[in-house]
């Protein structure tokens, strides 16, 4: 669809010969001789964008500006004045206007002006939809889970979300820790602001620390200009740190004065800048632990747990593993563009009783899958992974037994690393091949032994 322009123009020769000018450009064009007019028009019509000279017979252009900011305030408008003086334009600018043209008017100037905030215009309801659909995908409502540990920790959740407290959310792998950190952030008076989130693991250390504080050019070999960091481009957001436990001891100091302090200073730099930043932290790791064992600072454990949420394993709400999988189906047979429709009781028996290590990131992913290799309407057995019955059966005797977490992956372990490869165990259990090995040796289970 074309866009729309209003010309507002007392002198009929120039009203119709910018009329004719737009029109060729392809956009769909009304004119006004006076703002009376104009007003009238406005009433039942919208326009993308008006341009209106300021001195007219009767009210001015600078009145109908200021008329169509209150009833409209992204409206566009552009002025022209025969009068090339500083005051007009200043008053015009003030007044709201985008921008404005001296008489005579140029055809390539103000086609230029006009192309340009019409641009502009559309990246700014492009940024507006996108972030409506960002916090429409973020919102609390769409955290999927109607078991009591999910509905609780929602409460709890809608409780801290516009607080300015800093928030750590404890999980296993797979578990939506960032999912939940997203909700917090775009629920907030933050949301306006930037989200970042940094994975403390996936970055190498050495350039961690630039990454996060950013840099002065010279600050070392291969700096040529500056370079702000994550923390600054957050600024009046929200950082989420992720594997908050992986933060080495000279990092955690830093980290610590940047809470307490609400500065940072760029390395290299002498000056350090005020920054107002929430901190989501996140970590799979037993963080008391490694508080006791003097792995990580207890100054900067008590700053990052102001609120602690603890999120529950997939394991212990097993009344939201197949509205879960149900929701996937939809989501994944839409997005393929495949007829899948229905689930065969067999394969509801074998997810519903899976033990799901890898939590909800787990459950998606095979979801997908067998999505993407069923041929019917139906997900059937074979659509699955490989080993999942037999797991599935484990699961169910381990239960039956009342298991500890603990006594589960040693007896999977036990049973299942002559079926897979290292890797595949590891991402089984929901763990590091570091964890997998570390549990081996604690155990005394020999690698390719039961």
């Amino acid at each position: 669809m074309a866009e729309r322009l209003l010309i507002v123009e007392d002198e009929s020769t120039l009203r119709e010969s910018l009329k004719r000018v737009f029109v060729r450009e392809g956009y769909d064009v009304d004119s006004a001789e006076s703002c009376e007019a104009a007003v009238k028009t406005l009433e039942g019509s919208t326009y993308d964008l008006i341009v209106t000279d300021i001195i007219l017979p009767g009210m001015s252009g600078i009145e109908l500006l200021k008329k169509c900011g209150e009833a409209n305030p992204g409206q566009i408008v552009i002025v022209m004045t025969a009068y090339a003086s500083l005051e007009t334009a200043v008053e015009a600018l003030r007044a709201g206007a985008y921008d404005y043209i001296i008489k005579p008017v140029i055809h390539e100037e103000i086609k230029r002006i006009v192309r340009k905030a019409l641009r502009e215009r559309a990246l700014r309801s492009e940024n507006v939809l996108l972030k409506k659909q960002i916090e429409d995908r973020y919102d609390f409502d769409r955290i999927i889970g109607e078991s009591p540990g999910i509905r609780g920790l929602m409460a709890e959740v809608k409780k801290v979300a516009d607080s300015r407290s800093n928030v750590l959310l404890l999980g296993e792998t797979g578990t939506g820790k960032e999912l939940f950190a997203r909700a917090i952030h775009y629920s907030s008076s933050r949301k306006e602001k930037a989200f970042v989130p940094i994975n403390c693991s996936a970055i190498p250390e050495h350039l961690l620390e630039s990454e996060l504080f950013g840099y002065v050019k010279g600050a070392f070999t291969g700096a040529f200009s500056s370079k702000r960091g994550l923390f600054e481009e957050a600024d009046g957001g929200t950082v989420f740190l992720d594997e908050i436990g992986d933060l080495n001891p000279a990092l955690q100091a830093k980290l610590l004065r940047v809470i307490d302090d609400r500065e940072i200073r760029p390395l290299g730099g002498i000056q350090s800048k005020r920054i107002d930043i929430r901190f989501i932290t996140a970590t799979n790791r037993d963080i008391l632990e490694a508080v006791r064992q003097g792995k990580f600072r207890e100054d900067l454990y008590y700053r990052i747990n102001v609120v602690t949420l603890k999120l529950p394993p997939l394991r212990e709400r097993r009344e939201d593993i197949i509205i879960l999988v149900r929701h996937f189906l939809d989501k994944f047979a839409g997005e393929i563009g495949k007829s899948v429709k229905f689930i065969d009781d067999a394969t509801l028996r074998l997810l519903a009783g899976y033990a799901w290590p890898g939590n909800v990131r787990e459950l998606q992913n095979i979801v997908e899958r067998a999505v993407l290799i069923a041929d019917g309407e139906t997900l059937l057995p074979e659509h699955l992974p490989e080993g999942m019955k037999d797991s599935a059966t484990f699961t169910a005797e381990s239960l039956e037994r009342m298991l500890s977490i603990e006594d589960y992956t040693k007896e999977f372990i036990s049973r299942y690393q002559q079926n897979y490869g290292e890797q595949k165990l590891s991402d089984l259990l929901g763990i590091t091949r570091k964890s997998l090995w570390e549990k081996r040796k604690k155990w005394g289970i020999r690698r390719g032994t039961t």
